[in-house]
């Protein structure tokens, strides 16, 4: 549940860590090596219990102190305040922060009822953000129609085109309707504290899916014009 809230978070705010790409398979991969070299081996070496969860919570605490204080960072200064924004990064602040004290609740001892709440609150903060974020869709349903129109054209086709199976995510659907507002990427960037370079990658990917070329013609085939 750590892993994928991690990459959540990560995914959603494009935060690099040490230059590292917190992919799942990467904190997989991380979480196990901790696990078997700060727990494991402390423990067949000494055989307490109690050291083998110091060795191993006090390190990895300290690795989630440092995601904290790379995704305040992030957030702390915003340069377009957004009201679904700002609602979104308070949801997730309070995801991250549940994250950071479970190894710190671990070290104190075993209180599944604690830290049962708090994995539960971070899920609950992270459903409220898909669920507010389709919230956002409906508000603003109208931007969204020509794509939605062609989105429906094509799947009453006889053969749905692998861009229609494989369509625009949440992220890239906001992505979308900043383009449509003739946002530039470095503006898109900063409004959802992603850098220039992952909003236009998310750009170019919504243009392949919509089968158009480039930002001009996904403006004149989706533009406010089609709205």
């Amino acid at each position: 549940m750590g892993i994928f809230l991690f990459h959540y978070i990560y995914r959603e705010y494009d935060i690099r860590i040490l230059n590292v790409h917190l992919t799942i398979a990467n904190i997989s991969i991380y979480g196990a090596l901790c696990f078997f070299g700060l727990f494991l081996l402390p423990y067949y070496f000494t055989g307490s219990l109690d050291t083998a969860r110091v060795c191993f919570t006090v390190p990895v605490s300290l690795i989630c102190l440092y995601f904290l204080w790379a995704f305040y960072g992030r957030i702390s200064k915003p340069k377009n305040p957004n009201k679904f924004v700002l609602r979104r990064n308070k949801l997730s602040l309070l995801s991250v922060i549940c994250m950071i004290l479970l190894p710190m609740l671990t070290l104190i001892g075993d209180y599944q009822w604690l830290t049962f709440t708090i994995v539960n609150t971070s899920f609950y903060a992270i459903t409220a953000i898909e669920i507010d974020r389709y919230l956002y869709f409906l508000e603003h349903k109208k931007k969204m129609n020509a794509l939605l129109n062609y989105y429906k054209a094509e799947r009453n086709k006889e053969i749905a085109p692998k861009f229609f199976t494989r369509g625009l995510t949440g992220r890239e659907i906001e992505m979308a309707m900043s383009v449509l507002d003739g946002r530039s990427y470095k503006e898109i960037g900063d409004e959802y504290f992603i850098a220039e370079k992952t909003a236009s990658k998310h750009a170019s990917n919504i243009f392949k899916k919509m089968r158009v070329k480039n930002r001009t013609e996904f403006m004149e085939r989706f533009g406010k014009k089609k709205l």
